[in-house]
């Protein structure tokens, strides 16, 4: 089988992390399929935000959980977050764009050797008072929406079998 099709076939979200980082080859490798994703019309308007600071990961996981209401970690104890940003003023299509990044991060990592997982949110915590507060910590200027934060680590429990496909996924007219 072609090692692409492969890859997206085999694919699985994660969540459960070893301590353990990832190599900073495999991370370039990962965040340069991001570069690579399709946006509309060309306009690139996805940014990425590498995260591997442990405080800054515990806190944008406290946020990220305070959406939800709970007080349980939704980053499973992934030493990586890549958060995903898309400009807003890109119109119409940065939302798109930006989950276009977070598949490509997600399917490279597989590719590497890397697990991940998409976690949700990323959206009310960069509308938040101290989501936008990081983001000019972080130096990021304009008028930017969270798409998603894509973890990154190696799995700490047993590799998901994929479900079988649900009937009339295809649809051919």
């Amino acid at each position: 089988m072609n090692e692409t099709l492969k890859t997206l076939k085999e694919r699985r979200s994660i969540r459960q992390y070893k301590n353990e980082q990832i190599t900073d080859e495999q991370l370039n490798l990962i965040l340069e399929a991001g570069t690579y994703a399709p946006t509309g019309m060309g306009q690139q308007s996805p940014i990425m935000v590498v995260v591997q600071d442990e405080k800054t990961i515990k806190e944008l996981s406290k946020m990220n959980a305070e959406v939800i209401g709970t007080d349980t970690d939704p980053f499973y104890g992934a030493p990586t977050v890549v958060v995903v940003l898309a400009d807003r003023g890109c119109i119409p299509t940065y939302v798109e764009d930006g989950s276009l990044v977070m598949g490509n991060l997600m399917n490279a990592a597989h590719a590497v050797g890397v697990d991940s997982c998409w976690i949700h949110r990323a959206k009310e915590v960069f509308e938040s008072e101290r989501g936008q507060e990081l983001l000019k910590e972080w130096g990021i200027k304009g008028d930017y929406v969270g798409v998603g934060n894509c973890v990154l680590g190696y799995r700490d429990c047993e590799y998901p079998q994929a479900e079988a496909r649900k009937e009339n996924y295809i649809v051919r007219v």
